[in-house]
């Protein structure tokens, strides 16, 4: 236990070191010139707001879902899962708002809730994975403040005209790199399914890449479809595909 978790605390300090060598990076404006900005039923940018909907809806399915169908053991193991739902209804309001008014301003209420959910479900595993008691009591509520933190950080840097986006970014992406560790080598779970986790991760950076293409993808369906609205969708799958993992997990323990 304690050389596997050397590895993972190794990880993490390399990570944290490489992110704090690279220059503070501010918000390039070109961040909000998305490919659909048209306007239906007096809602400006419709499609990128509209395809935020899967977010709210799933948000609100997976809050409801995890109380109804009796997935966990104990109802300590619910917080993390409880967290990250909830955390999603807002990631869809709060990206529908930054999408109605896009602006370096706006853009804090969606990344908020977004750092909530990636600290969460991060948590999530390592809970199920590593130790559930240190895990829910005292890695989540550091996971979570350093996850709120760093989108306070960066707008307070943004207003100093400075900008750093480099915790958020480790933030973000730190996870991605350390769950398929993490899942390699502590194998006990319960709740965390490897496969169902793969394909979390897949959905998720399958939206990376949407949001990447945003203009190519639009230009592919003459301007109807943007790679940024199919980002949300991408994403918004990974969200439905967490509370199908804990089902799953139910079976399989039954």
């Amino acid at each position: 236990m304690r050389s596997k978790m050397t590895i993972i605390i190794g990880l993490l300090l390399i990570s944290s070191v490489a992110a704090y060598m690279i220059a503070p990076i501010s918000q390039w404006d070109s961040y909000h010139q998305f490919s659909d900005s048209r306007k239906l039923f007096f809602i400006n940018n419709f499609t990128n707001v509209a395809s935020n909907l899967g977010f709210i809806v799933f948000g609100f399915y997976g809050v409801f879902g995890i109380f109804q169908n009796n997935l966990f053991d104990k109802k300590l193991d619910l917080i993390p899962y409880f967290i990250f739902f909830f955390s999603i209804i807002f990631v869809g309001l709060g990206s529908s708002y930054y999408h109605w008014k896009p602006s370096t301003e706006t853009l804090f209420w969606d990344r908020l809730p977004m750092s909530v959910s990636f600290m969460s479900l991060f948590a999530a595993i390592i809970c199920d994975r590593i130790n559930r008691i240190a895990g829910i009591f005292v890695v989540m509520p550091i996971l979570l403040l350093t996850g709120v933190y760093s989108v306070i950080y960066w707008q307070y840097t943004e207003m100093m005209a400075v900008g750093d986006l480099r915790l958020y970014g480790l933030v973000q992406f730190f996870p991605i790199l350390a769950i398929p560790i993490i899942l390699f080598l502590f194998r006990n779970y319960k709740y965390t399914v490897p496969n169902s986790i793969f394909w979390i991760l897949g959905w998720y950076v399958c939206a990376k890449l949407f949001e990447h293409y945003d203009s190519s993808i639009s230009n592919l369906f003459g301007g109807y479809l943007s790679g940024h609205s199919i980002k949300h969708l991408a994403a918004s799958v990974s969200v439905i595909l967490v509370l199908r993992m804990l089902k799953k997990s139910k079976m399989n323990r039954c």
